[in-house]
Parts: structure tokens; C-alpha cells; sequence
């Protein structure tokens, strides 16, 4: 018998995204996506090789630098803790450079990102989804698909975003311009460092950025630990321990399905979240407020999971 919506978890319930078929996300189809394909590709080429010919220590320590920073206050903390799941409040100046920082990332354009992790994330919480939305095949297929393929789905569920980022006129224009956005950059670093700087601080750095995505939601969906069990999800996320630092926090995904809302993602002792220790110090300068922690408790009872 086919399941509907009505009888879906609890842990649905005010989600983005709805669907009066829960098996819509399992019917589609996997296409090749030109634009998504040549980006990737044509990035890694050049960091490939003008990075080889243009190989220098300070351009390599310019790469690191400049991807942790991007991961850390971009992706981690501006793309998924405040413009997906709104875990924390802050000015919108902040927000805003947080979200252009996460749109170096080189993933897709704000708006984008949050309508596809909001189509994976409510398909994985489902009793079953299509094996491009909860990384079901082997590494290699999955690699093909989820870098250079895009999931057409006959019936895609209905995705609902609110209108202060659907509306929003600074996030429509990184919307339609996200790629172009590495060009100032780019434009900086040649002016510091030539080309050298360029091809690390720009195409390696896009580079590792997706392919390490990519990884992680492999490595997240499939391998590691499995503290917490969503009852009736298609797929468990997992915590991958020993990539805290590299993933700024972001490692911890059986924890983040379990409480998505919550702005910390390393929970237990041991659990080094780079992410969240950030947000304390921007809290303790008064720049960040109104922090969501797991079961909604206030900021003043959580100093048992301050550690």
C-alpha cells in the first residue's frame, strides 16, 4: 500500500518541502548537466595544471589559508547553519557576508543550495528515495552523478522558501550570478600573486570545495558511526570522525540528522566543531543570538554541552 503524506514522521512536520506522493522522489531519472559537468571539470583541469606550472609554497599556503576560511565561515556556518536552518540570528550584514562567502564555495548559487538540500534532505527522512538523493550506489557511479549529473524527478515535490530569502534581492543576484562571483576574487589574487595565486587560490580551492562535498556526503550517508537512529528514514546520516577540522563541524551528520536545528554539530566530548566554536566568540561579541540547541533549550542551560 502507498504510503501519503499524512502518515509521514513527525520529524517532517514543517518542512520546505511536501509532496502528496512520497514516492515522488523515487521516480526520476539521472541526465548528464553540461553546465554543472564543465564547471567541475574545467576547475580541476586548471588546478591541475596551472597549478603544477605555476607550483610555489606561498601559493599552496595561500590555498590552504583561504579554504578553511571559506569552508568554515561560508559553507559551514553561512550556507548550512544560517541561510538553510536559520540556527542562529545575527545583523544581516553579517548574514550576508557569511552567504557571499559560502557562494565562493563554488557549490551553486544561494537559493539553489538551499532547494537542493532541501529535496535531499526530506527524501532521505522518507521510508525510501531515489539512490542519487541518499548516495546509494558505489563510490565511483555516485562520484559521476553527484558532480557531474543532475536527478529529474516526473513529479518533483513542491519546495516552499520563505520570503525573506526568496524575495530577497541580494540573494536573487548571487542567484543569477554565483559563478561569476570567483571573478573579483580572482581579479585580487592576480593582482598580488599573478597567475599562481589564481589557479590555487581559486580553481584548486572550488576544487577541493565540491570534491571534498561530495566525499563527505558519501562518506556521511554510507560509513561511520550510527549514534541515533531516524526511525522510517530511507537513510541514516553518520558521523565521520577523524575529518572535524577539515569539514569545520560538518563531519557529525548522524548528529545533525537527528537535531537539524541545532546551530552545534559536534555534541559529545570529543566531537571538535570549528563551526560552533566560532559562533561562541561571535555570540560573546554580541554579533550572534537566539542559538537553537538540540530539544530548543535556552543558551543559559546548555553549559553541559559548552565543553
Amino acid at each position: 500500500m502507498q504510503l501519503r503524506a499524512h502518515e509521514l514522521a513527525a520529524n517532517l512536520e514543517g518542512h520546505r518541502v511536501s509532496a502528496d506522493d512520497v514516492d515522488a522522489v523515487c521516480r526520476g531519472r539521472v541526465r548528464y548537466s553540461p553546465v554543472k559537468s564543465l564547471w567541475f571539470l574545467g576547475m580541476l583541469g586548471a588546478a591541475l595544471i596551472g597549478g603544477a606550472l605555476t607550483f610555489s609554497w606561498s601559493a599552496f599556503a595561500l590555498f590552504v589559508c583561504i579554504t578553511a576560511a571559506v569552508l568554515l565561515f561560508g559553507h559551514s556556518l553561512g550556507n548550512h547553519r544560517k541561510l538553510v536552518h536559520d540556527s542562529f540570528q545575527c545583523p544581516k550584514w553579517l548574514e550576508y557576508s557569511l552567504v557571499y562567502c559560502g557562494v565562493q564555495v563554488g557549490l551553486a548559487g544561494p537559493i539553489g543550495l538551499l532547494r537542493q538540500h532541501e529535496l535531499r534532505d526530506y527524501a532521505q527522512r522518507l521510508p525510501r528515495c531515489h539512490d542519487y538523493l541518499r548516495h546509494g550506489r558505489a563510490p565511483l557511479l555516485d562520484a559521476w552523478w553527484q558532480l557531474n549529473c543532475d536527478l529529474e524527478l516526473e513529479r518533483p515535490p513542491v519546495v516552499r522558501i520563505e520570503g525573506r530569502i526568496a524575495q530577497d534581492r541580494f540573494y536573487a543576484f548571487l542567484e543569477r550570478t554565483w559563478m561569476a562571483q570567483q571573478l573579483p576574487l580572482a581579479a585580487l589574487l592576480f593582482a598580488f600573486g599573478g597567475w599562481a595565486f589564481v589557479f590555487w587560490g581559486v580553481c584548486a580551492r572550488v576544487t577541493a570545495a565540491v570534491f571534498g562535498h561530495w566525499v563527505i556526503g558519501h562518506l556521511a550517508h554510507n560509513h561511520g558511526e550510527l549514534v541515533r537512529e531516524i526511525r522510517g528514514a530511507a537513510v541514516q546520516g553518520r558521523n565521520v570522525r577523524l575529518t572535524s577540522l577539515l569539514t569545520m563541524g560538518e563531519c557529525w551528520h548522524n548528529n545533525h540528522h537527528a537535531f537539524p536545528r541545532s546551530a552545534r554539530l559536534g555534541l559529545a566530548p570529543g566531537e571538535w566543531d570549528p563551526g560552533w566554536w566560532v559562533l561562541q566568540a561571535l555570540r560573546r561579541a554580541g554579533l550572534v543570538w537566539g542559538i537553537q540547541l538540540p530539544a530548543g533549550e535556552a543558551w543559559t542551560r546548555t553549559k553541559s554541552l559548552s565543553g
